[in-house]
């Protein structure tokens, strides 16, 4: 069986881990494929293992020998389903791998962010806190999750997890369902404008979809109290990225944490570069999916599509 991998520095500095694919078969990994150079490199392969690289229906009708396609990562929107389909060729994705990873990010984002930690840690380095008066600085009061509202966009495997982890420290957590479907869980479910108007924290853990795109708007976000935080590690598009700028601007809410955009890597001259105060946004580079555990998970998941195959 002939295995090529078209972008493994998706899932960097795990050598051991790409290496179990060699017992599977002929395996060849590229660090980026441009797409130019899909077709020449997955020529005569049967299987074909991509993240982020596109497949469309132009790539599949060229890749006669493909058996499966191998999606490292959830999402699949990189890969002409219908195309393959029509082939009868299918398509395998990996989920739940990084619900601990992302929940993770959740809270660390929530809490750097709330207590102004990156200022803080720079303040003790430069110096202000050894010409500070006081024994203990800061600039802004920061709250305890204990007894605060947090609401959850999206009640999946990753929003129950941060569920868990915002009750352990005892947030009275209510949760929006995208879908509108009841939910019987032991988290309230609230109407969208009682999570806006309500919450302390909101965090985002749903797909992007019809539904989901500019969720939250700037009209959403006038809604939220002053004090409240946005955290969205789901999909940028469900922010309007724009709006949130303004948002921020004029003190419609406290702060907010982005690990997702709606174009990746982040353009030079996106919205949220822009922002008056940089505090306020806490931006990181779409790793909430990435720890090392979740990585493993994630490769071992695609090795055992790989061994359904027969």
């Amino acid at each position: 069986m002939k295995i090529t991998f078209l972008d493994t520095q998706t899932v960097a500095d795990l050598p051991q881990e790409l290496a179990k694919f060699n017992a599977l078969g002929e395996y060849t990994g590229y660090e980026n494929t441009a797409p130019d150079q899909v077709v020449s490199r997955l020529a005569g392969a049967d299987v074909a293992i991509v993240n982020k690289v596109v497949l469309g229906a132009a790539e599949l009708a060229q890749l006669p020998n493909l058996k499966l396609i191998c999606i490292a990562a959830t999402g699949m929107n990189n890969v002409d389903l219908d195309a393959a389909a029509e082939r009868g060729l299918p398509v395998k994705n990996v989920s739940g791998y990084s619900t601990n990873s992302v929940a993770q990010l959740t809270i660390t984002m929530l809490f750097a962010l709330a207590m102004d930690l990156i200022h803080l840690n720079q303040a003790v380095y430069d110096g202000t806190y050894a010409k500070h008066a006081s024994f203990g600085y800061w600039r802004q009061p920061f709250y305890e999750l204990g007894g605060a509202r947090y609401g959850i966009v999206g009640m999946g495997a990753i929003g129950r997890r941060v569920a868990e982890l915002a009750t352990a420290y005892g947030a009275k957590v209510v949760h929006y369902s995208t879908s509108r479907r009841p939910s019987d869980g032991p988290y309230p479910q609230v109407s969208f404008a009682e999570l806006l108007k309500t919450c302390e924290v909101i965090s985002i853990h749903c797909p992007l979809n019809e539904t989901t795109e500019n969720l939250f708007d700037y009209d959403a976000m006038t809604l939220m109290k002053p004090s409240a935080y946005l955290i969205n590690v789901a999909r940028g598009g469900i922010v309007n990225e724009a709006d949130l700028v303004r948002a921020l601007d004029e003190g419609q809410l406290a702060g907010a944490a982005s690990d997702v955009f709606s174009s990746e890597p982040i353009p030079t001259d996106h919205p949220y570069l822009s922002v008056k105060e940089p505090h306020r946004l806490l931006l990181t580079p779409h790793i909430g999916w990435a720890s090392v555990e979740a990585r493993m998970e994630l490769l071992e998941g695609v090795r055992e599509n790989i061994k359904a195959l027969g």
